[in-house]
């Protein structure tokens, strides 16, 4: 009871040590698996470990292979609620990419790494191709935590995210195809007991996982399924599905569990986003628990065995040869920039798959008889150990270096999804900003997605936002909800994260009506509170533009507007494209670049009108 009791504490503790120092939970985690396991071998009065994961017929928690069947059920969690967070609108743009990196990528991996390990380590050809099967993937659990520190362009972290989570089951498959080659005695019918289990896990995992995503998405849909019971219900759905999947085709629950993932994560149910914040919670214990367990049924024997230069080299050759060389061939004729492609290149930290599928095949194997399997486990945890160090400590500052970290972040995040907000949205995409909707009501982030808009359905009072990837961009924050305390609210927590070049929210009705100093934050008129603003959008559903002369000019347009409740002024598109936003002060005059352009809504402006200052006063020179 207080090993259990203990793993769990000392997992979320790693994991807050994670969230405090930026770096992904999955290095505390496997250094105290690792103090806890092997190396307390060394410090204890009877040189036992105060963690023994396997029972060894005096300690121990799991008897036989119950460790590799938790792991495996845990896995398949880990990776269906990776699968709810892939949008296939992220990758409208760089979809070719991701299919080359799970696919010629995995090629040159697998054979790449495999020379290394039979010409540096000396290992056989079975063992050294098994070696490089497992180290196929990028996690998850590790590639996420990473990305949301540092700001990058949409389709870069988009490429990395699918990377990680569409290549676990690849690695498995492969990794299970090499394991079956070593335990056939036999081999000489092997090609075709390949191709056959090869075909039956695509044919079962997608299978099941289409089939079953989309009933139980008709079931959340008719609501079968009682609200309090959808969680759990999901969760053994899950774990049904794997299982099932299993029996039909050994290995092929895990692609099973991600297509159900991806299927229900773009499918339009209500409740998504609690399935979501559950898995993630779920997702956190069981990685916190994963790892501490793997790190400690190493031996110490497997740490000293791989305690030498020629492990150094390997991981040098892996790192910095295999992975560039795999994204550089697969991302030609993409688009990317040579720096996009050094940093997918220097991101590839390996992560929980490899680590429990190394730990099962290794065990396994040395178990036989098999030559060098003793050699899979710990040459596989220092490479994903290595990859977490490596990429946790320099990805931020490669990223400066390469040139791909946004400096400035000039994403927009807009609060609210009304037709007020889907107008500006629309207006400030097609000028080439990139922007995302957050709302709660489902119908609007629909209509908003229709209109070809990012939008996420969020409630601004959870942290999911927060941690998001995809607004790891973002610099500027607008709340445009008809509720002053939600847009306060957005304001106060979002500032810092999302709002560092510009924080503003639509003024209320009372600094409207009375006279009262508006906010810097105030945005637009001081004359159009959320309300006024809608009936104008109302009756004039689109934002126009008018070419400005100079300032005099821009300061008779905001005359106009001032005295005309049917017209706002929005934004200055000044001659080198960048939005300047309008806030409610009128700063922006003091600011005004020749060649600009006003862009309002409402009611068109007459040239001619706005010359003369509506009849009073001329433009002067």
């Amino acid at each position: 009871m207080l090993e259990l009791a203990g793993i769990v504490i000392l997992g979320i503790l790693a994991q807050w040590v994670g969230w405090k120092l930026k770096l992904p939970a999955i290095l505390p985690l496997i250094l105290i698996g690792l103090l806890f396991g092997p190396i307390s071998t060394l410090y204890t009065v009877d040189h036992n470990k105060l963690l023994e994961p396997i029972w060894n017929g005096k300690n121990g928690l799991f008897p036989g292979d119950g460790l590799f069947y938790f792991v495996s059920l845990a896995i398949s969690i880990i990776l269906f609620e990776g699968g709810l967070t892939l949008k296939k609108e992220e990758i409208l743009n760089v979809g070719p990419v991701i299919l080359k990196l799970i696919t010629l990528a995995v090629v040159i991996t697998f054979f790449g790494a495999g020379f290394a390990a039979h010409y540096v380590i000396g290992l056989s050809w079975e063992i050294s191709f098994l070696f490089s099967a497992l180290i196929i993937v990028t996690g998850p659990t590790v590639i996420t935590p990473i990305l949301r520190n540092i700001p990058l362009k949409k389709d870069l972290s988009a490429i990395l995210k699918w990377e990680g989570i569409l290549i676990d089951p690849i690695g498995a498959l492969v990794a299970v195809l090499v394991f079956e080659f070593i335990s056939v005695e036999n081999q000489s019918g092997f090609t075709q007991t390949a191709l056959m289990e090869f075909g039956k896990i695509l044919l079962f995992g997608g299978t099941f996982g289409f089939t079953f995503a989309h009933g139980l998405g008709f079931a959340i849909k008719k609501k079968v399924i009682p609200h309090y019971l959808l969680n759990v219900f999901t969760l053994a759905a899950v774990l049904g599905v794997f299982v099932l999947s299993d029996a039909f085709a050994h290995e092929s629950g895990l692609l099973a569990v991600v297509v159900m993932g991806l299927v229900l994560g773009n499918t339009n149910i209500p409740n998504l986003k609690e399935l979501l914040y559950f898995k993630e919670s779920l997702s956190v214990l069981l990685i916190s628990i994963l790892f501490i367990l793997l790190g400690a049924n190493i031996n110490i024997d497997d740490l000293l065995l791989i305690a030498n230069w020629q492990t150094v080299i390997l991981f040098v050759v892996v790192v910095f040869i295999v992975r560039p060389v795999g994204v550089f061939i697969s991302s030609i004729k993409s688009g990317l920039r040579l720096n996009e492609k050094l940093f997918i290149s220097w991101m590839g930290p390996r992560g929980i798959v490899a680590a429990g599928i190394a730990s099962l095949f290794g065990t396994r194997l040395s178990a036989a008889g098999e030559p060098g399997a003793e050699y899979i486990t710990p040459l596989v945890f220092m490479i994903v150990l290595g990859t977490v160090l490596l990429n946790a400590t320099t990805a931020r500052v490669f990223a400066k270096l390469v040139g791909v970290f946004q400096r400035k972040s000039e994403g927009i995040l807009i609060v609210g999804a009304s037709k007020v907000s889907r107008l500006i949205a629309l207006y400030l995409q097609k000028n080439g900003r990139y922007l995302v909707l957050v709302d709660s009501n489902q119908d609007n982030i629909e209509t908003a997605k229709d209109l070809g808009l990012d939008a996420i359905e969020a409630n601004i009072f959870n942290d999911y936002l927060i941690d998001n990837i995809e607004l790891s961009n973002v610099g500027f924050l607008m709340a445009l909800t008809g509720n002053d305390a939600i847009n306060e609210k957005a304001i106060v927590k979002f500032k810092e994260e999302f709002g560092e070049n510009g924080t503003y929210r639509m003024i209320t009705e009372e600094e409207m009506n009375k006279e009262v100093m508006t906010p810097e934050q105030g945005l637009f008129s001081r004359t159009h509170d959320f309300a006024k603003l809608s009936e104008v959008a109302n009756r004039y559903p689109a934002i126009s533009e008018v070419p400005l002369i100079n300032k005099a000019h821009l300061r008779s347009i905001i005359d106009i507007t001032k005295r005309d409740e049917n017209i706002v002024p929005l934004f200055i598109r000044v001659p080198d494209g960048e939005i300047q936003i309008i806030s409610s002060i009128d700063v922006i005059i003091d600011n005004y670049i020749d060649g600009s352009v006003l862009a309002y809504l409402g009611r068109p402006i007459d040239l001619e009108e706005s010359k003369t200052n509506g009849g009073v006063v001329p433009i002067q020179a």
